[in-house]
């Protein structure tokens, strides 16, 4: 009987185990098709014999006006009767696609598949009369390619939700929630495995995103689920449509891409150009997905008789044709091991090899690639083998591509290295302070709906130079962050800690250090996300149509409060002037969210999703010497009502606790790193931590973590610093 339960308990963890997310399956996808297909296929995007120009055409029942039940009636015209689910798989396939994901359900409600909860579905209220999205799941599982879905949380047809409103983010009624758990047990237990569900819009409280992540998780365990369920239940990240991030991603993550960027659904009458621009335009963008540890996911949208668009079919063939050649360093292939891209192109690479694609020929004829330590054998051209002249010394490899083809479409150099190589950290940090200035920060993309998705920092990585010795690391923080917890790593030694305090030093500002200049307004623009300053060092407010407005009467530690629409935000620029380096204290007062750079670069960004109205919180900015700029958008979500407000603090606490020492042996570097602990250090949980070390010293008792943690969660930091005193 022992024996039994053993092999049973050994049988639940090789089961588990197998399923662990991210899904490696998934991960190595790189490539796979979006389907857009529904009844809005029908139209074409015109409308009563006119181009409905407003809007992406699988939504032309909202952009055009037209009344449910003459959309509805669109049902009895809709048979796709081109509609070929095997030349679907073999299309995928010949473009180098992995994975085929298709619309199950869109805004209108309609379902191509057969549902037993409506009869707004293909197979009940068309001619076609056929389960359309199960014959290409059976497609997919016999041509070898995984299948995915696509499925909206807001369904304009069903009579209990909330009717078409202008901006696809409305919350769900209780009775519309239950209608989407019973639709979505049906795809996940009636169409095989399912390698990964695809949600969309809508504004879900955190127990329903909860509800629905644990129905998904608990029938299919391997399917991957994307941020859009919102409320940071998530297994993927997904940007914003035909977004590209430039920064560096803790976490699996993917772009959804149009063929176009004015639609998903077929339109007829999409100006399309010729084929070979588009085909290098996505492979391209491709390439910059791969290169950065993405998923690409182009989409194609069919005609309403089933059949593929010959332009799109002819896009997707040319990508596999440039696959079939260059595949190697995709497929497999990770992202960029350096720290930023090259202005010549993109790098991926894998434990033998580097990946260069030549997006833009230097003038010079070389590139050089600094940092790497190995041997290397040989530079490649991927398309030909032809070999190019390289040289490797003093950790700088160059390459002449004097050699290149002019007319090639995205060239990729394989160098080869003999046992290896490896890519020194940038920057490496040599016996100072580590702060965000120095550090390698690792970022998420939270998300608690569409319009709030936005980068998210996870973490900082830090390569760090010190003498061999023994350690104490002691963390600080300031009154906010007391109760939460970090995971902090230095040298292989890892820690999860509760933030408690066992010191606290008052800290002062030195008097007269700092002025508080001019302060500007203006409205926000976009999804909370989007703060176009990003990556900006210096603005220039007063310039003709920037649309910034001086602040004649602000007053700095008072509350102010204004009318505000949902999903709006007003941004503030504040002009300061600091008489040296230094770090400076501000209490921000904000409505549900709040998106803070200084001088251009990144502080935190949060969301509340517990919806608050109103929050206060303290802000470490480190400044510069002479002139900085505060750049913060506050954004509502929800409610009607916008807080705001900006203290200068003449004095605040840093709060500090020490964790067990650790030895430093004689390494060329130390690796050090500082996370959120856990799915429950959500966007508005962990801010402001501080690692500094010092000699041996008493210390509370901590627990080692596992290597995994929930990569999604938001590590909300307004500063860190790490230090580290030469032993006695």
């Amino acid at each position: 009987m022992k024996r039994r339960s053993l092999l049973f308990s050994l049988g639940v963890v090789v089961a588990l185990a197998s399923f662990a997310k991210p899904s490696p399956r998934w991960v190595d996808q790189k490539f796979s098709m979006f389907i857009h297909f529904g009844l809005y296929s029908v139209y074409g995007g015109v409308y009563e014999g006119e181009p409905v120009t407003r809007g992406y055409s699988e939504q032309i029942q909202s952009f055009a006006g037209i009344f449910s039940d003459w959309y509805a009636n669109t049902a009895s015209d809709f048979n796709p009767v081109h509609w070929n689910p095997d030349s679907i798989v073999s299309l995928a396939k010949e473009a180098g696609m992995r994975s085929i994901v298709i619309t199950s359900k869109h805004h209108d409600g309609f379902c191509m598949y057969h549902s037993r909860y409506t009869d707004f579905n293909i197979v009940d209220a068309t001619p076609y009369r056929r389960d359309l999205m199960k014959e290409l799941a059976e497609a997919c599982e016999s041509g070898g390619i995984d299948f995915g879905v696509y499925f909206s949380l807001i369904d304009w047809n069903y009579p209990h939700g909330y009717p078409i409103s202008s901006h696809n983010a409305d919350p769900l009624t209780p009775q519309h929630y239950a209608f989407n758990l019973k639709q979505v047990e049906e795809i996940m237990t009636h169409y095989g495995d399912i390698s990964e569900i695809w949600f969309d819009m809508g504004s879900l409280t955190p127990e329903q995103s909860r509800g629905l992540y644990e129905l998904v998780n608990r029938l299919q365990p391997g399917c991957m689920i994307s941020g859009r369920l919102g409320n940071d239940y998530v297994d993927f990240a997904v940007m914003a449509d035909n977004e590209y991030p430039e920064y560096k991603m803790g976490m699996a993550w993917q772009t959804a891409a149009s063929m176009f960027d004015e639609t998903w659904g077929y339109r007829s009458w999409q100006e399309r150009g010729e084929v070979q621009p588009k085909v290098e335009e996505k492979i391209a963008s491709l390439v910059k997905v791969v290169s950065r540890g993405g998923n690409y996911l182009l989409n194609i949208g069919p005609r309403g008789d089933g059949s593929v668009v010959p332009f799109e079919s002819e896009v997707l063939r040319g990508i596999g044709e440039w696959l079939k050649v260059n595949g190697e360093a995709i497929y497999g292939a990770k992202a960029n091991p350096f720290h930023h891209s090259f202005e010549w192109g993109d790098v991926t690479c894998n434990e033998g090899s580097l990946y260069l694609f030549i997006r833009n020929l230097p003038t010079s004829g070389k590139i050089e690639l600094r940092g790497i330590d190995g041997i290397v054998t040989a530079a490649s051209l991927l398309s030909s083998g032809k070999l190019l002249p390289c040289r490797l010394r003093n950790r700088v490899l160059s390459i002449d591509l004097s050699g290149l083809a002019s007319d090639e479409v995205l060239p990729v150099l394989k160098v080869s290295f003999r046992n290896g190589y490896s890519v020194l950290p940038d920057p490496i940090v040599k016996r100072e302070a580590l702060t965000p200035r120095n550090a390698m920060p690792l970022f998420g993309h939270s998300s608690l709906n569409y319009y709030a998705g936005y980068k998210s920092l996870i973490g900082y990585d830090w390569a760090w130079q010190q003498r061999p010795g023994r350690y104490v690391p002691e963390i600080c923080f300031t009154d906010q962050e007391v109760g939460r917890h970090v995971k902090v790593e230095i040298a292989g030694t890892r820690h999860e800690v509760t933030l408690e305090p066992i010191m606290t030093t008052q800290v002062t500002l030195s008097s007269g250090s700092v002025r508080w200049g001019s302060l500007y307004r203006k409205p926000g623009r976009g999804v909370f996300g989007n703060v176009e300053e990003e990556g900006v060092g210096e603005v220039d407010p007063k310039r003709p149509g920037s649309r910034w407005v001086a602040v004649t009467d602000f007053r700095y530690g008072e509350s102010y409060s204004e009318p505000i629409l949902p999903r709006e935000g007003v941004l503030f620029l504040q002009e300061i002037e600091s008489l040296l380096e230094q770090t400076i204290a501000v209490k921000l007062t904000s409505g549900n969210a709040a998106y803070v750079l200084l001088n251009g670069e990144y502080i935190t960004a949060h969301f509340s999703p517990q919806r608050a109205e109103k929050q206060e919180e303290l802000l470490l900015l480190p400044l510069r010497k002479g002139k900085n700029q505060l750049v913060v958008k506050l954004y509502n979500g929800f409610g009607n009502v916008l807080h705001y407000g900006i203290e200068p603090l003449e004095e605040w606490a840093i709060h500090t606790v020490k964790l067990e020492p650790v030895r430093l042996g004689r390494e060329e570097f130390h690796h050090v790193s500082l996370r959120a602990a856990g799915a429950e250090a959500s966007a508005s949980s962990v801010a402001s931590p501080v690692v500094t070390a010092i000699p041996d010293v008493p210390s509370v008792s901590t627990s080692v973590f596992p290597a995994a943690y929930s990569a999604v969660s938001p590590l909300r930091m307004s500063n860190v610093s790490i230090s580290f005193s030469v032993p006695r």
